[in-house]
């Protein structure tokens, strides 16, 4: 059998290619997403009544789970990847809330997470 020096460096190269290839797939779905695109969930809440605490705390229970689904958050404990999901779940979270701009909802998700809700007054002109 004649070695080839040329023909090893060759079937490393695509070994080499075909190792990365699966990695970067193995990691854009375990994140549930194709690579450039941005994963979303619509969260419907039009039955819930987000004037009381009871209706805010579910749209907040609706936002998380979906918060959740979107970043597929891993069933495994491995803590590089279950702090990329919290990382993502948070970040999700925090652009819904500020997109639904619910005053409630604001202070409902700043007092869960051990922040002061910015207190909302009226001045009267003088």
């Amino acid at each position: 059998m004649n070695w080839n020096p040329k023909t090893e460096s060759t079937i490393f190269a695509a070994f080499s290619a075909a190792v990365i290839f699966t990695c970067m797939f193995v990691v854009a779905s375990a994140f549930g997403a194709v690579p450039g695109e941005v994963p979303s969930e619509t969260v419907k809440f039009q039955d819930l009544n987000v004037a009381s605490p009871a209706g805010v705390a579910a749209l907040y229970g609706r936002i998380h789970r979906a918060a959740q689904h979107v970043c597929a958050v891993p069933d495994n404990r491995q803590l590089a990847y279950v702090q990329r999901a919290n990382t993502c779940v948070a970040q999700a979270e925090a652009r819904a809330v500020a997109q639904l701009d619910i005053a409630a909802l604001t202070a409902y998700v700043q007092t869960k997470n051990g922040r002061r809700p910015a207190a909302l007054t009226a001045g009267l002109a003088k």
